[in-house]
């Protein structure tokens, strides 16, 4: 009896090779640059976002607080109207209040009786004055461009959420991860239209979340100082940025395959 022989190589029309054996299938190329087209258009959402803080929000803001700390209050005897740029203490009578705390929390008051600024006020938080106040309390209140900045009752004053703060730190802290993230996005999309077959160097677990995270932490590590100690903006983003491209070459580094491993 002739003993047939088992033919150990794959052909075309033969059986598919047996699972487990630990080759995976590599991702089709098209695949890898389509998710490279994807995060390079994905990277304009970001780059809009940091333009609106920087552009628009940031300097609007700083514009803002100044024009508030240089108004001069009202000339007495003269009529209110609803948008001036002086500072008028007005009379309210609160209607009504809200001093709820926790994960949804809101702070208002309801005020009325004066010529300029009646409605709901928001507040940050519940003190010093808004925890005490009871409706038909009457409190005095100032009032620039028709919004009431802050209420004072028997010596007690608390600002508004509508009173200009000089505060623009963390703005430029938010539009620069906004701009690290559209640069980390844009990246990575090009890389993998131009190396897919590398894309793996620069996938979103060894390289990707790491750097996001550094990110993040970077940008609120430097705003939150930067706004408490009354720093400057502008050393923000560029603080941020050398400490992230550090953070990048170093996991670039620490990833990047060895001498023998990329033979």
């Amino acid at each position: 009896m002739r003993a047939t022989r088992a033919n150990s190589t794959h052909q075309p029309g033969g059986p598919l090779p047996p699972r487990g054996t630990g080759h995976a299938a590599p991702r089709p190329l098209r695949r890898i640059r389509l998710g490279g087209a994807w995060l390079v258009v994905s990277a304009l959402l970001p780059v809009l976002g940091c333009y609106f803080m920087f552009a628009v929000l940031l300097p609007t803001d700083v514009r803002r607080y100044e024009e508030y700390v240089a108004a001069e209050p009202c000339p007495a005897h003269t009529a209110a109207r609803q948008f001036e740029d002086c500072l008028r203490e007005v009379a309210f009578t609160v209607d009504a209040t809200e001093v709820h705390g926790g994960r949804n929390s809101r702070y208002t008051a309801t005020l009325s009786g004066a010529p300029a600024g009646n409605g709901v006020l928001p507040f940050g938080d519940s003190g010093p004055l808004l925890e005490l106040l009871r409706p038909g309390d009457r409190v005095t209140g100032t009032v620039w461009r028709g919004n009431v900045m802050a209420v004072a009752k028997d010596g007690v004053r608390q600002e508004s959420s509508d009173e200009p703060r000089d505060e623009p730190q963390m703005t430029a802290a938010i539009g620069t991860f906004m701009g690290l993230l559209a640069a980390q996005l844009l990246g990575t999309g090009v890389l993998r239209l131009a190396r897919p077959r590398s894309h793996e160097t620069y996938g979103w677990r060894p390289y990707g979340r790491p750097l996001l995270i550094a990110m993040v932490i970077t940008c609120l590590a430097l705003g939150f100082p930067a706004l408490l100690l009354g720093y400057p903006w502008w050393i923000v983003p560029p603080l941020a940025v050398a400490v992230v491209a550090c953070t990048a070459w170093l996991l670039y580094r620490h990833r990047r395959p060895g001498p023998a491993q990329a033979v």
